[in-house]
């Protein structure tokens, strides 16, 4: 028996990276995914195909995690069809980089917007379809730098750390209800967001990781499915660093 079989999972941010290859393996493990996108119809797609063609269950879902109403709207779309959502990954971000004498408010509001506001509202609007389940795993994707701090990244560092102390917040009041609240902190990771980097820049960030490699999608998306099976039914409240000894 897959580890997932029955579940019904919502990956935000699903179509590319990090979210992409965790949509891939809660499938894999029987679970049927609901991919979030928000502006690629065509990727959200292609992931859904390869799931399908690998003979699991997924399908496509368009929302924009920082407005309220298209997250109520898409989760009410959800639960007409499935009838409850058991598996919640909020992963859905983005970063604005840039020292802070000259970062903007606007792109500060979009980074905490996106990575932490839409945390907040997406799990909102599935707690009462979890509490009336009395079961739920929730995963909130954050990063090790919310943990280290980096420079030139203040906004999208507070963002992940608040998804860490939301994630704590989050399991003390639900656990009672048996929903599980837990963070993945990845490392260095080799996806699209990290490719943008100099090959400077990748020497010394690897010269920093003790297994001296950059750690793939399917690292952190396998941690997620741990903590969304009931392997991990006594573990609530912590967060999972996925970085290769970076953070030691």
């Amino acid at each position: 028996m897959k580890r997932l079989t029955g579940e019904i999972a919502l990956v935000t941010g699903g179509s590319r990276g990090i979210g992409k290859a965790i949509a891939v393996a809660l499938a894999a493990e029987g679970a049927h995914v609901w991919v979030n996108y928000v502006s690629s119809p065509e990727r959200a797609e292609a992931v859904c195909n390869e799931i399908r063609t690998a003979g699991g269950s997924a399908t496509a879902i368009k929302f924009n995690v920082a407005v309220p109403e298209e997250i109520d709207a898409g989760v009410e779309t959800i639960l007409k069809e499935t009838k409850k959502i058991t598996i919640l990954v909020n992963n859905a971000g983005i970063t604005r980089d840039g020292l802070m004498a000259r970062f903007s408010v606007a792109d500060w509001d979009q980074v905490l917007d996106t990575n932490l506001r839409s945390a907040f509202l997406t799990s909102q609007a599935l707690l009462r379809p979890m509490m009336k389940e009395r079961k739920g795993a929730i995963i909130n994707i954050s990063s090790v730098v919310g943990i280290t701090g980096n420079a030139g990244q203040a906004a999208y560092c507070a963002a992940k750390a608040g998804v860490i102390g939301l994630t704590k917040s989050m399991a003390k009041e639900l656990s009672s209800r048996n929903i599980r609240v837990n963070a993945v902190a990845p490392g260095f990771i080799d996806t699209d967001m990290t490719s943008e980097l100099t090959p400077e820049q990748k020497t010394l960030f690897l010269k920093q990781i003790p297994l001296g490699r950059t750690g793939t999608p399917d690292e952190v998306a396998q941690t997620v499915v741990y903590l969304a099976s009931s392997a991990a039914n006594y573990v609530t409240g912590q967060t999972i660093v996925v970085d290769g000894g970076l953070s030691m």
